[in-house]
């Protein structure tokens, strides 16, 4: 296999769950350009029937399955369709999480009144929406005997993001259990079966922008401290995810398992002098 064959996923299907969402939508057209078949989970079907949509003209084969992560039952109902349609799985990408709002503790609020039940449930969707799909598509991944599996963790498992507590424990969590899984997987399954994860940096969106960017197109002060501490001072743009995701879901990273690779122009390797 040549260098360039072995990053193709051509005739791979791969699971992608919050497949509806912002970085979903990037991730979704970079494996069709990349020659795999999509199954786009998550709860908007509007949405979801766009991203399949995208997905063909892109080249690629997709289907939208709508489903709720958290719920377990509803997960292996998804993964039986997938199976169904497809007749395999060969990834996963758990795209699925984010913050929400009650979970974010402003620089005015008491920081002992928060409400930790929102902290609570920000965790629970970031690292069991993480967990709950890996274990009911992984078992179908790691008794074929090959295929990898890609978290979303984030520069808050590596640097406290102030504010947003859940979403930190969470994403802490979610590295530690890339880890921990690796491990297990190859440990039981062999060395053909991968878990990874990716750190994305601060992108900006459609969907952020007003909480990045003013009326004028200036940087809110929460986003300018962000580029003041990346080396590229810059944000960046969920395309630039694409090539880290195509190259952990292929075979040209078939030695790598248990890492986080940040994606985030520096910012985790850079001191700020």
């Amino acid at each position: 296999m040549s260098i360039l064959d072995s990053f193709s996923l051509k005739e791979k299907v791969i699971v992608v769950t919050g497949g509806t969402g912002v970085l979903g939508e990037s991730f979704i057209k970079a494996i069709a350009e990349a020659g795999g078949k999509i199954a786009v989970l998550g709860r908007n079907k509007e949405r979801a029937e766009e991203r399949v949509k995208q997905a063909q003209q892109a080249g690629g084969e997709a289907i939208a399955v709508l489903t709720d992560v958290m719920n377990k039952e509803d997960v292996i109902r998804a993964k039986n369709e997938i199976l169904e349609h497809f007749g395999t799985i060969d990834g996963l990408v758990n795209a699925a999480g984010g913050n929400i709002p009650g979970a974010t503790i402003g620089p005015d609020d008491n920081l002992f009144d928060a409400n930790v039940g929102d902290s609570i449930k920000a965790i629970e969707l970031n690292l069991y929406g993480t967990i709950i799909p890996t274990h009911i598509f992984g078992k179908t991944i790691a008794e074929k005997g090959k295929g990898s599996i890609i978290n979303i963790s984030s520069l808050a498992a590596s640097r406290s993001i102030t504010r947003v507590m859940g979403y930190n424990v969470a994403k802490h969590g979610v590295d530690g259990y890339t880890k921990w899984m690796a491990a297990e997987l190859a440990l039981r399954y062999g060395d053909k079966v991968r878990i990874n994860a990716i750190a994305p940096g601060v992108f900006l969106t459609e969907q952020n922008r007003a909480l990045l960017t003013n009326p004028d197109g200036s940087f809110t002060s929460r986003a300018q401290k962000f580029v003041n501490n990346t080396p590229y001072s810059r944000l960046g743009d969920p395309q630039e995810l694409e090539g880290t995701l195509v190259y952990l879901l292929s075979d040209a990273s078939s030695f790598v398992s248990g890492e986080t690779i940040f994606v985030d122009g520096g910012f985790n390797a850079w001191s700020g002098v």
